[in-house]
């Protein structure tokens, strides 16, 4: 269950998974009483993370693991490899609670720890509590920043992620979402930082095959300008991407 990734950095937005990970959670395998596992693995021609290359605008291979009880309950892993930072490869540990109520209000609370071991000269790694809801096609939630090795006043402690999502079943099998977020770098404290906010969309167009899983074709936009502390290349340029993903 990827949640939804400058200094570039992984995902969490309300189209996450397909969107931010290329990488769905389409079914199940029981392992254990009351429990199951999933695994998921995917590709995609870029991976953004909050509509920001982690890759440097090139493709990824991404895939995890994930157990999730009848409580609710769930945990998991994720990789990704990435070009930032001289980190490599990202690796994700999750955990959190998710459930739907009988009016169909959903929620889903959780902690997600990005790890990135081989980023050189300094440590990177950061720590995010998040919560978001859901109603039919609506979706919503927030993102923030309770830990981070990162010192330079982005990713660091304080930071929060806002989103509002939209999804909808089309003809043909598609499905269609929509997403808005905002990225808020303004509680760090520090000089400048705040210019780096930035308002990131995006949307996405997928279909989901019996047995190959699913092809989404997605389009991100984040409003930043060379000149802002997060800069190229990742300026006012909408990006396309394309990405596959099975589960089993």
């Amino acid at each position: 269950m990827k949640k939804t990734q400058s200094h570039p950095r992984a995902p969490g937005s309300a189209l996450t998974v397909a969107m931010l990970g290329g990488v769905l959670l389409l079914g199940s395998v029981p392992i254990v009483s009351h429990a199951e596992a999933s695994f998921n693995v995917g590709v995609a021609s870029n991976y953004l993370f909050r509509g920001v290359t982690q890759t440097d605008d090139r493709a990824a291979i991404q895939g995890g693991i994930d157990f999730e009880a009848e409580s609710g309950f769930y945990l998991g892993t994720w990789a990704s490899n990435v070009d930032f930072d001289g980190a490599g490869y990202e690796l994700d540990l999750y955990l959190g609670f998710a459930t739907e109520l009988d009016n169909g209000l959903g929620f889903d609370v959780g902690y997600i720890y990005y790890a990135y071991p081989d980023a050189s000269p300094d440590d990177i790694d950061f720590g995010e509590i998040y919560a978001s809801i859901s109603y039919g096609p609506f979706s919503g939630g927030l993102a923030y920043t309770i830990h981070s090795d990162n010192s330079d006043g982005l990713f660091d402690t304080g930071d929060v992620y806002f989103h509002l999502g939209l999804d909808f079943d089309l003809p043909a099998d598609l499905g269609l979402g929509l997403m808005a977020g905002y990225y808020d770098f303004s509680n760090d404290g520090k000089p400048g930082v705040g210019d780096a906010n930035y308002w990131h969309l995006g949307a996405s167009l997928s279909r989901e095959f019996d047995t190959a899983g699913e092809i989404s074709f997605n389009v991100e936009y984040a409003d930043i300008s060379s000149s802002d502390a997060l800069g190229s290349p990742n300026s006012k340029d909408p990006k396309v991407w394309v990405g596959w993903a099975v589960s089993f």
